[in-house]
């Protein structure tokens, strides 16, 4: 049977799920830190700045901010309403079965593709440091290790996440440092760099506001993965709490790391030194004298893409358990191990197997045709992170309506501004989707990401109009 979720009553509550509470404070806060610290900024800010030049330093405070607008949406339904299946059980509860059906199918598809390219990459920067172990090898070593961590105690998934965000954390602040002890001259062998290198080659906008705005689409993907952190809030002792202090940490903070290292990268070298598919990092430390700066970002790199692939793995297994608690996947899905308090209970083995096993498939299929049938399957999810974004502001606006009316105590975490900014921000969700279709090469994302969710939206109707003339299915 289909159990819809509760919607706000007096204080609202959500009913206790079988999964285990093994998630602490410091794992959640260090997801939300690392969560969205990968290859997207390590190596493709390089793209952002060679369209936008200096003025990426605008393109990533735009993008950051929407980002930063959004997190604060799902951080406030998250505090009233912890869910393992975060803005798919919020978008059900605000807009229909449909929303939450649709949301959740669609974010579990944009992981489980995903995954394959983080795992070819990385596997990729293993082949090179040890040549006589195939790329295929790799992968399926990265495969097993995660799966086996995911099937076991949920407390294993947050220790591979808090030490893998520790690292890339530190990186930045040790990167950001560095950078500022350059621009000052206070380094050996280097003068105060001043202003030089934002002024100079064609100024702080080389190439106009049409920069800023292509940089925008380079850089506004490379956000996504915050979201896990309220998913990950349900298997903590205080959800509300824990996501509130999460959340409040995690926005600010990313969008100083992101924002303050492309002003370093653009003031310590000329924006014109920099080239698409090399680490704009690399650059400015080779350029500051940091021995073997390559193969320390490489091993970054590598670090934030396994990071990125145990996330994502743990990410799409609680989105499509929770899609089996709410009637949306097979029931099968729902069992868990070892009961809920167990040292390694609660986990949703079966759950993990079904992600890993579509994440296999994407991986070969990534391995064998990967510019054909895989850039498909990549294009048909390209645009699908701005869709649940904007699904989760239209949430927002719903459900803050009755939390305020029905259950005000339940508002821990608030949206600033409500609701202008949440306007504010479905316009600038669209206009990006509206500016990608104008640019050639992320139209096609744009089309192929509008298919897939149009195909699934199909799905989700006609599963409401078959059980609306046969109620008996809708027991099932």
């Amino acid at each position: 049977m289909h159990e819809a979720p509760p919607t706000p009553s007096g204080a609202p509550t959500t009913p206790a799920e079988p999964l285990q509470h093994g998630l602490k404070q410091r794992h959640l806060t260090m997801l939300g830190l690392g969560g969205v610290i990968g290859a997207g900024l390590f190596v493709g800010s390089g793209a952002g700045i060679a369209v936008a030049g200096p003025a990426i330093v605008v393109s990533y405070l735009i993008a950051g901010t929407l980002a930063m607008l959004v997190m604060r949406m799902l951080g406030e339904m998250s505090a009233a309403m912890p869910a393992s299946g975060s803005f798919s059980v919020h978008a059900e509860r605000a807009l229909g079965r449909w929303a939450g059906f649709s949301v959740g199918w669609l974010y579990w598809f944009l992981l489980v593709v995903v995954l394959a390219v983080e795992a070819t990459a990385a596997a990729q920067i293993a082949h090179g440091w040890v040549p006589a172990v195939e790329p295929w090898a790799w992968v399926l070593l990265f495969m097993v290790v995660f799966t086996a961590a995911n099937l076991t105690a949920v407390k294993n998934f947050g220790e591979f996440e808090f030490w893998f965000a520790s690292l890339k954390v530190g990186a930045i602040v040790v990167f950001l440092g560095l950078g500022v002890l350059a621009v000052l001259g206070w380094l050996p062998d280097t003068d105060p760099v001043g202003m030089t290198n934002l002024t100079g080659q064609g100024g702080f906008l080389p190439n106009g506001w049409g920069g800023v705005v292509s940089g925008v689409l380079t850089v506004v993907f490379a956000f996504g993965g915050l979201e896990v952190v309220t998913i990950a809030a349900a298997e903590t002792d205080d959800p509300a709490r824990a996501v509130g202090r999460a959340v409040r940490s995690a926005v600010v903070r990313i969008l100083f790391f992101y924002v303050g290292s492309m002003l370093v990268i653009v003031t310590v070298l000329p924006w014109t030194a920099q080239q698409a598919g090399l680490s704009p990092y690399v650059k400015v430390l080779d350029s500051i004298g940091v021995p073997s700066a390559a193969q320390i970002m490489n091993i970054v790199v590598f670090v934030a893409l396994l990071s990125a692939l145990n996330a994502n793995l743990y990410g799409s297994s609680r989105m499509v358990f929770s899609l089996a608690e709410r009637g949306e996947a097979p029931r099968g899905l729902l069992k868990v191990s070892g009961g809920s308090r167990g040292k390694a209970g609660g986990v949703p083995r079966r759950a993990v197997l079904a992600s890993v096993a579509f994440g296999f498939v994407s991986v070969l299929l990534n391995l064998l045709w990967p510019d054909t049938v895989f850039l498909y399957m990549l294009n048909s999810v390209g645009a699908v992170l701005l869709f649940v974004w904007a699904l989760i502001a239209a949430s927002q606006l719903r459900l803050r309506a009755r939390l305020e009316q029905e259950a005000p105590g339940a508002l821990a975490l608030r949206m600033w501004w409500f609701p202008y900014l949440t306007w504010l921000t479905l316009a600038g969700l669209f206009g990006v989707l509206v500016l990608m279709l104008t640019d050639d090469a992320a139209r096609p994302q744009v089309l192929w990401s509008a298919g897939a969710t149009a195909l699934v939206l199909l799905v989700a109707v006609g599963r409401q109009w078959r059980e609306r003339g046969n109620p008996a299915s809708a027991d099932r």
